[in-house]
């Protein structure tokens, strides 16, 4: 008999440990509102704090995505890139045929806009289908070292695996687009985006590259400030549109571009396609970590020191 009380005590206490890991795992946001409304009278009307996320509540979501990214197994980190670069296989499909049907009718001078419609098309797909892209990491990443939640020689690994699975899948994508141009009809357009890829000098190169990383990783941002799949898939749209209307570089959608344009004409060669990728690799990493990756970190730290208790 005296088993009985024994297990409610038993049960009782492992639903008050489920409560303490539920209550663990929300943010001090959450926690506040949840004090609030125990406090004041429910009333009908929603509260429209909850239509957008805090920035406090965005930045810890992002350290616990950077946290989880950092600790995830390297296999399963590769596989996931590789995906995310043969996903923007379909951005540079869909960006060539526009090319081509611009140069076509004679309004390549007029093919930006055409071209930046499109743009957006395969980073929707890869970001919200979850694959890892490395222009997404050079912020969320780096929010747990900023931290010191997480260690530099993790973040370095982290990038390395995801460049380079992004840029096996750029280039098994690369492949399938020139085997199946017979059918996509689309080889005047990779050529001269190839063209608009390596006639940069190395400065400006860098810089476009720059913006390019600073618009993704804002980008990446506002996909955790977003509570619905339109509000992120918007989101993504709006940033990548700019980086397509710009004409500026991406190093992993421009990776699949210039392994294509490389296959299909003789007009490019290994060292321009080497110097194009390094160049945009290092400016999409230093627009993401700097502009976006410190200023928010620094700007939402500083405020959370300054607001009283």
């Amino acid at each position: 008999m005296p088993e009985k009380p024994r297990k409610k005590q038993d049960a009782k206490k492992t639903l008050h440990d489920e409560e303490k890991a539920l209550d663990a795992s929300k943010t001090e946001r959450e926690i506040e509102r949840e004090e609030e409304d125990r406090e004041f009278v429910p009333v009908i009307v929603k509260r429209t704090d909850e239509a957008k996320r805090h920035p406090d509540d965005i930045l810890e979501i992002a350290i616990v995505e950077g946290l989880e990214q950092l600790e995830r197994p390297s296999l399963s980190l590769f596989l996931s890139a590789m995906a995310a670069g043969l996903i923007l296989g379909f951005t540079a499909m869909s960006v060539a045929v526009v090319e081509s049907q611009t140069l076509a009718a004679n309004l390549s001078n007029a093919s930006r806009l055409p071209t930046a419609l499109v743009y957006p098309l395969g980073f929707v797909l890869c970001i919200i289908s979850g694959t890892q892209l490395f222009t997404e990491h050079t912020a969320t990443a780096v929010y747990p070292i900023l931290d010191r939640l997480g260690q530099l020689k993790d973040l370095i690994r982290l990038w390395l695996i995801v460049i380079v699975g992004n840029l096996c899948g750029a280039m098994i994508i690369a492949v399938f687009l020139y085997a199946a141009d017979d059918v996509v009809r689309a080889e005047p357009g990779y050529v001269a985006i190839g063209h608009h890829l390596v006639k940069f000098g190395g400065g400006s190169l860098f810089i476009s590259a720059l913006l390019a990383g600073w618009l993704m990783a804002l980008g990446a941002w506002l996909v955790m400030a977003a509570q619905s799949t339109l509000s992120q898939m918007v989101s993504i749209y709006i940033v990548t549109f700019i980086i397509g209307m710009g004409g500026l570089h991406h190093s992993i959608a421009g990776s699949v571009e210039i392994f294509t344009a490389y296959l299909i004409s003789d007009d490019f060669n290994v060292s321009q396609v080497i110097r194009f990728i390094g160049l945009a690799i290092c400016g999409n990493l230093a627009g993401g970590s700097i502009f976006v990756a410190l200023l928010n970190y620094g700007h939402i730290r500083e405020t959370q020191k300054t607001t009283p208790e």
